[in-house]
């Protein structure tokens, strides 16, 4: 059954006339994005430490934002290199400052966030390119940071998962790629090809629809021949062996909720550690909806929970 909290959130963007982001031009769905954050994300915890910084990128600089609770005085910290959801056309660094927050806080690991190119400005792989040039340069730069770049993970939300599943495969068989010890991947994306059958039972009603999803694969892949590439579909990588443990967190009222119990699942086939946690009553992006939604306080402590344990 589907949480009364989330029902509450449901009516009142539709009380309110909020209009669906596949009816928008990109840059007003990524403004609506940045406001409707606004109104459901918890204050901000105070860190330590939050500095930007810019990586070199096979497409120019990329933006990045370090979190800490601590300083580089007090040692060196394990790191989460975090990519944001948005469908690979919306979201940005300040959509999931609060997450990335969080997470430092309660794991005692430092958190960087990639803003990579988003499309269709900047389509298939730009995405890919940018998360993975991010990632060599932290862990490159690590001493100078104040991090252990022998215990990095990655993570993201949505795209944001597709792009850490896509960073942990690449890094297990690239030698220029460092060693990903991690990853989290909350509600990801792992099959364009979008035809699981919560795809049809969550499709409608639950925010995040089949024809917004739609929207997302149209902006960002050039045409449907790359839909059965791993970069954008990891769950069709042939190989899914010999990769780093993860933790899978799926919500049961998402079109993608299908998408991750599949690549777990086949994670585990394949002889890795992985573990999927279904929030049974949550919608997609629930993970950055702390104020309207109890439950994104647990899912947010495990995360940081399990972070924590890999990389001790």
């Amino acid at each position: 059954m589907l949480h009364p909290q989330a029902r509450v959130l449901i009516d009142l963007m539709a009380e309110r006339g909020i209009a669906p982001i596949h009816t928008q031009p990109p840059e007003a769905a990524r403004q609506q994005y940045r406001e409707r954050g606004a109104l459901t994300q918890p204050e901000p915890p105070a860190l330590a430490r939050v500095e930007d910084l810019s990586a070199p990128g096979p497409h120019g600089p990329i933006a990045l934002r370090l979190y800490a609770a601590s300083t580089p005085q007090q040692g060196r910290l394990p790191v989460l290199v975090y990519y944001h959801g948005g469908g690979w056309v919306i979201g940005d660094l300040q959509t999931h400052d609060t997450l990335c927050r969080q997470l430092a806080q309660a794991s005692g690991c430092a958190v960087v966030a990639v803003d990579y190119r988003l499309a269709p400005e900047h389509r298939f792989p730009a995405a890919v390119d940018d998360c993975l040039a991010a990632t060599r340069w932290v862990a490159a730069e690590a001493g100078r940071l104040g991090l252990d770049a022998s215990r990095l993970a990655v993570g993201g939300d949505s795209a944001g998962g597709n792009l850490a599943a896509v960073a942990s495969l690449y890094a297990r068989d690239h030698a220029d790629m460092p060693r990903i010890a991690f990853q989290l991947l909350i509600y990801p994306a792992t099959d364009q090809r979008r035809g699981t059958p919560s795809h049809e039972t969550n499709g409608d009603g639950y925010v995040l629809t089949r024809d917004t999803m739609t929207y997302f694969h149209d902006h960002y892949l050039i045409d449907d021949r790359h839909d059965t590439d791993w970069r954008a579909s990891p769950l069709l990588h042939e190989d899914l062996a010999r990769l780093p443990p993860a933790l899978v967190i799926t919500a049961g009222y998402d079109p993608l909720r299908d998408e991750g119990l599949y690549y777990a699942q086949r994670l585990t086939e394949a002889g890795n550690r992985a573990t999927l946690v279904s929030f049974e009553r949550m919608i997609h992006g629930f993970i950055t909806m702390g104020k309207a939604f109890d439950e994104t306080e647990t899912a947010v402590q495990l995360c940081a929970n399990e972070l924590r344990r890999a990389l001790a």
